[in-house]
């Protein structure tokens, strides 16, 4: 998610600092913004000059202080939310006071985020979709201490990536997952319970409610783990079953069955 973001704010003539953990991870991320505006450029989809502009406005550190001058930081570390909420402090003693800092969390309440630091008015989410260059959907996120400025700010930037922003409340999962998480997690317990093949669940919703792709896949493509976190965060905040992880869910994250990233989910990607 990381690496797409970048793409798409420097594709927009954004000036762009990209920080990560450390060099490896570093050199993948940007090979992953490579591989991804040469996909672009062979489909057509972006000109050869266009393709330089933005990798010319990219810049790669594993630095935290490269973010100090950083109008706007985007945060898209693993769901954890000790992770971020050690990495939100460490940015707000780092970044200008005027920075603003966002996350892309799929299911933490922000207002969490937003406490470990001593700026919650300019503290919010801002949720992009994988692949972040292709979706066009952005969730904006405001807390109840977040300032108007900032969310209209935030918006604005959304927009002018080309991107449709939608509004939501500060709770977890916020709009789309609310809604998409209880579905992967029924497909989970479709096939648990030997209801049908995973094939067949794909299939139907595909060519019964014209899906462009079916639960099961999906949950490979997103990650079965990150879908599990996902699910588990937002079982703690509502306590409702919908919302609970299937068995099946918790054991192929355990095993290492991620999906599309480690090579096998629910199917296999040799």
């Amino acid at each position: 998610m990381g690496s797409g973001i970048a793409e798409v704010a420097a594709r927009a003539g954004h000036s762009v600092t990209v920080r990560e953990m450390n060099s490896e991870l570093l050199a993948r991320g940007q090979g992953l913004v490579e591989k991804s505006l040469s996909t672009a450029l062979r489909r057509g989809k972006l000109s050869a000059e266009a393709r330089d502009a933005a990798w010319a406005k990219l810049t790669f550190t594993t630095e935290l202080a490269g973010l100090a001058q950083c109008d706007l930081v985007i945060e898209a570390a693993t769901e954890n939310p000790t992770v971020k909420k050690e990495l939100f402090a460490a940015l707000d003693a780092t970044c200008s006071p005027a920075t603003i800092l966002a996350s892309n969390t799929s299911s933490i309440p922000i207002v969490e985020l937003a406490a470990a630091t001593k700026r919650p008015a300019l503290v919010l989410g801002l949720h992009f979709f994988n692949p972040a260059p292709v979706m066009q959907l952005v969730e904006v996120i405001r807390t109840i201490v977040v300032a108007d400025a900032t969310v209209g700010a935030v918006t604005h930037f959304a927009e002018g990536l080309g991107k449709t922003a939608i509004l939501a409340k500060d709770r977890a999962g916020f709009i789309v997952n609310v809604l998409l998480v209880p579905y992967l997690l029924d497909a989970v317990r479709l096939v648990e319970q030997g209801i049908a093949s995973k094939e067949d669940i794909d299939l139907g919703m595909r060519l019964g409610c014209g899906h462009p792709m079916g639960p099961l896949q999906l949950l490979d493509f997103v990650g079965i783990d990150t879908t599990y976190y996902i699910a588990e965060i937002m079982f703690q905040e509502y306590k409702e079953a919908k919302f609970a992880p299937p068995p099946l869910l918790k054991h192929m994250t355990i095993a290492g069955l991620h999906g599309r990233k480690t090579g096998q989910g629910f199917y296999n990607y040799p």
